[in-house]
């Protein structure tokens, strides 16, 4: 659970310019200023992981350069979607990331690989189903509606989808996993019983 939270956490700083973005077009409708501070904010982040002397991973460069280039985009038309679209690539780059299989073991305990390492397989490639249907609903909200509806939309669609897969996923090992113990507990009884 703890490595769930830690790559969401790393999702969410590679989310922070947008989100950032955002926060600042809703509160000020001022879209230069709004994308100009967001993509500060890339630039800081990483400016921030190499006075620290972190490296800086693969994912949040891709970050920084679609900041950038949405950005730079974004000041020329002065049309905010190009900003609003950054997460679908984000969705997607997750989205092939997660078709790998097994990706999800390294965040399961040690008695799940035991009793559902199949279920926990099919759950990583309905994850990665869900990111491919976020992004090309974020295409479509924000292609088709204003920031603030899109952000709202977005927002809520983010939350409740991510929320209902995990604990859909967490229900799906936890109820098959105690059946196939129980299962094993009983054979396990029978074997024993059995004259020898």
């Amino acid at each position: 659970m703890k490595n769930l939270f830690e790559a969401a956490k790393l999702l969410l700083l590679d989310m922070a310019a947008t989100l950032f973005f955002l926060v600042l077009y809703l509160l000020t409708h001022n879209v230069p200023l709004s994308v100009v501070l967001g993509m500060a904010l890339g630039i800081a982040q990483i400016g921030w992981q190499f006075a620290r002397r972190k490296p800086v991973d693969t994912m949040q460069w891709m970050s920084l350069f679609l900041v950038l280039g949405a950005g730079t985009v974004t000041l020329i038309t002065n049309d905010p979607r190009f900003v609003m679209i950054k997460p679908s690539v984000i969705y997607v780059i997750v989205g092939v990331v997660m078709l790998k299989r097994g990706w999800m073991n390294r965040y399961l305990p040690p008695v799940a690989m035991e009793l559902v390492p199949d279920i926990a397989i099919i759950a990583g490639y309905a994850w990665s189903g869900l990111m491919f249907v976020s992004a090309a609903l974020n295409v479509i909200v924000a292609l088709n509606f204003d920031v603030a509806t899109w952000s709202i939309a977005m927002s809520v669609y983010g939350i409740v989808s991510k929320a209902l897969m995990f604990l859909a996923s967490y229900v799906a090992m936890r109820t098959i996993g105690a059946a196939r113990r129980r299962r094993a507990v009983a054979r396990q009884h029978d074997a024993a019983m059995m004259p020898g």
